[in-house]
């Protein structure tokens, strides 16, 4: 690219009176000299372009200045300060008082309750907390949170709490029954690498007090008998330990759009008087798979669990493996399907409306069986629906379903996820 050329600026300087003979002698080579030298100093290569744009980066300059001194933070209008505060108190956690929608006993229904958070010191918590059903389901607990032990990598709680009367339904026909459930339970949870690998630990002391039913259908007890459906009346004590090892990735339990969990949790149910004793083994498989930056999520979970009884002992029908309700067999009454081992496996396609509610298009399908063999893929109960999920950053406190079966249509109002 050829320069443009340089501009050479003369001086020429005019005094008051004419010059002598001998001043104008040498008044040529003179002014040839300082026209050079006048030259040398003011010869200055032009660029227009250059001109142009150092002229346009100061008024950029001088308008970003004058920008930056009226600039103010944006404040949020009422109405988005009122949905941040409801947002805080519900899905949040950052109140004291708050929110609690977890009944009794599954099956329960709509749940109102309500629960207050106390900071027993920077990092434990004390949640005293309790609900309330239509159906007369009573939840009343306490529990202790101390999450950082062993530095971080473990989860301390313990829960005492009292469980109020709820209804059934027995594997083929329903009937009704009552029950109480005083406890306290402790769990530990350690993650050796703080992430990944999952080990946790749980002992619990509950008493069972089965009783007669009310509502519309049938006591239980008038039709069935001890001999026909084991466990009936009984009000066993069992001192309930647990262990679970497993793999978990998703960054909260309670609302997830990416990772899973692979684990396998043990039970022991002890009884003191060596009558209603018996072990049971959960095979979980859970993996939330994010499509086009998790603005749709596929979603599956797998469930497998057996029970076996101790020797001599019996396992009461009310503990034994069951599928129906709110959490696996959506179209289906609570403890629809009951029996010693069972099978359930579902699929969701969630899609992400927005940061507070997903919608979900899922199907369920499970059975029950006397052995482990029997456990086939065929003959099984499966549903399909649309749901709606109201939801924080680690919590679901509203899920809203519709769901399909070969029993008919099943209404699901949770406050809690599907899994």
């Amino acid at each position: 690219m050829t320069r443009p050329a340089a501009v050479v600026v003369t001086v020429m300087l005019a005094a008051g009176t004419a010059p002598t003979a001998q001043e104008q002698a040498v008044a040529p080579e003179q002014a040839v000299r300082q026209e050079i030298a006048v030259a040398a100093e003011l010869t200055v290569p032009l660029e227009p372009q250059d001109q142009q744009a150092g002229s346009r980066a100061g008024l950029i300059e001088q308008d970003q200045a004058r920008k930056a001194a009226s600039l103010t933070a944006a404040k949020p209008t009422k109405v988005e300060a009122y949905v941040t505060r409801v947002y805080d108190a519900f899905l949040g956690g950052q109140m004291h008082w708050h929110a609690f929608f977890q009944n009794a006993y599954s099956g329960g229904g709509f749940t109102i309750g309500a629960g207050y958070l106390l900071f027993v010191s920077p990092s434990n918590t004390l949640d005293i907390r309790g609900s309330i059903t239509p159906s007369g389901y009573k939840r009343i607990e306490a529990e202790f949170i101390a999450p950082g032990l062993f530095g971080r990598r473990a989860t301390f709680s313990a829960i005492v709490g009292f469980y109020g009367f709820g209804m059934t339904s027995t594997v083929d026909a329903r009937a009704n029954y009552s029950f109480q459930q005083p406890y306290g339970s402790a769990t530990i949870e350690v993650r050796p690498t703080r992430k990944l690998f999952l080990v946790r630990g749980g002992l619990e002391f509950t008493q069972w007090k089965q009783g007669p039913g009310s509502g519309e259908e049938p006591s239980i007890e008038t039709k069935y008998t001890p001999e026909t459906l084991p466990g009936l009346g009984a009000q066993p004590v069992y001192l309930h330990t647990t262990a679970t090892v497993g793999v978990d990735s998703r960054a909260a339990v309670g609302y997830a759009r990416s990772g899973g969990l692979y684990a396998a949790t043990f039970h022991d149910f002890a009884d003191p008087d060596k009558t209603h004793g018996f072990q049971q083994v959960d095979y979980e498989a859970i993996q939330h798979i994010p499509l086009v930056r998790e603005a749709w999520v596929v979603s599956l979970h797998g469930l497998l669990q057996t029970s076996y009884s101790k020797a001599g002992q019996q396992i009461p029908f009310f503990m034994m493996p069951s599928i129906g309700g709110g959490s696996d067999l959506r179209a289906y009454a609570s403890w629809r399907l009951r029996d010693l081992n069972s099978l359930l496996l579902q699929a969701e396609w969630r899609v992400i409306a927005n940061r507070f509610l997903d919608m979900a298009v899922f199907y369920d399908t499970g059975r029950v069986a006397p052995r482990l063999d029997a456990l086939k893929f065929n003959d099984l109960k499966n549903d399909a629906g649309i749901g709606f999920r109201f939801h924080g950053p680690l919590t679901t406190p509203l899920r809203l379903e519709l769901a399909k079966g070969s029993d008919g249509f099943g209404f699901v109002i949770a406050a809690s996820h599907a899994f």
